[in-house]
C-alpha cells in the first residue's frame, strides 16, 4: 500500500479550513440549543422520569441516522449511560432494528406504517415515544406520532429546521436550530445523552 499523496497548500488549506468552519458550526448550534431549547429538554427529563416510575417505557423511531440514534439511545437506557451509577436496566426498545419486522411492514402495510404498527403491537397507555426527524416531515414518524396520540401515548420529538408538521403532532418539540442535517443529528444525539444522564441521575443518584 502507497503513502498518501501529499496535499497542495492550497488543497491543505482549504481542508483546513472546511474543518474549522465544520466544528464552529458544530459548537454555535449547541449554544443556539442551549439558549433556546434548555426549558424543553427539562420537560423531556419530567416526562420520562414519571414514565418510569410509573412502570412504562420508552419506544424510539426515526430512519437513516436517526435510525442509528434511536438505537444509540435506547442502548444508553436498557444497559447503561455512566458506569459509576448503578442501577437496573429501564425498559426502551428502538422501533428501528428488527429488520424482518421492517421489511415485513414495508411490503404488506407500506413503509410509511411500519413504526405505526409497532406501536399498535407494543405501546401501551402511558408510555413514551420519542420520534427522530431532522425535518419534521417523516411520514413514518409522524404516523407514529399519531398512532401513539390516539393511544394515550406521550410524544417527543426530536426535531430540526422549523420542526415541520412533526411540532404539531407531538406533546413536546424539541427543536434543534439548524438547517443543516448534519448539525441538527449532532444536536439530537447531545440532547438524548443530556435527558438520557439526568434521567439516570435522579432516579438512581448522581456521580459523585
Amino acid at each position: 500500500m502507497g503513502l498518501p499523496m501529499t496535499l497542495s497548500i492550497d488543497k491543505k488549506l482549504s481542508r483546513n479550513k472546511f474543518i474549522s468552519d465544520s466544528l464552529r458550526e458544530s459548537s454555535d448550534t449547541k449554544l443556539r440549543i442551549l439558549q433556546q431549547c434548555s426549558p424543553d429538554i427539562s420537560k423531556a427529563v419530567d416526562i420520562i422520569i414519571n414514565a418510569f416510575n410509573n412502570k412504562k417505557k420508552v419506544l424510539l423511531c426515526g430512519n437513516g441516522g436517526s435510525a442509528a440514534d434511536a438505537q444509540h439511545l435506547a442502548t444508553e437506557f436498557v444497559i447503561r449511560l455512566s458506569p459509576l451509577i448503578k442501577r437496573p436496566g429501564l425498559p426502551a426498545i428502538a422501533l428501528t432494528t428488527d429488520s424482518s419486522m421492517l421489511t415485513a411492514g414495508a411490503n404488506d402495510l407500506g413503509y410509511d406504517n411500519v413504526f405505526t404498527r409497532s406501536i399498535e403491537a407494543l405501546g401501551n397507555e402511558g408510555d413514551v415515544i420519542i420520534g427522530i426527524s431532522t425535518s419534521g416531515n417523516s411520514n413514518s414518524v409522524n404516523n407514529a406520532f399519531k398512532k401513539a396520540r390516539e393511544m394515550k401515548l406521550a410524544t417527543i420529538g426530536f426535531l430540526g429546521k422549523n420542526g415541520g408538521k412533526s411540532k404539531d403532532l407531538v406533546d413536546l418539540a424539541i427543536i434543534v436550530p439548524s438547517d443543516d442535517a448534519q448539525r441538527i443529528q449532532e444536536g439530537h444525539i447531545t440532547i438524548g445523552h443530556i435527558i438520557f444522564q439526568e434521567v439516570e441521575q435522579e432516579m438512581f443518584g448522581e456521580v459523585k
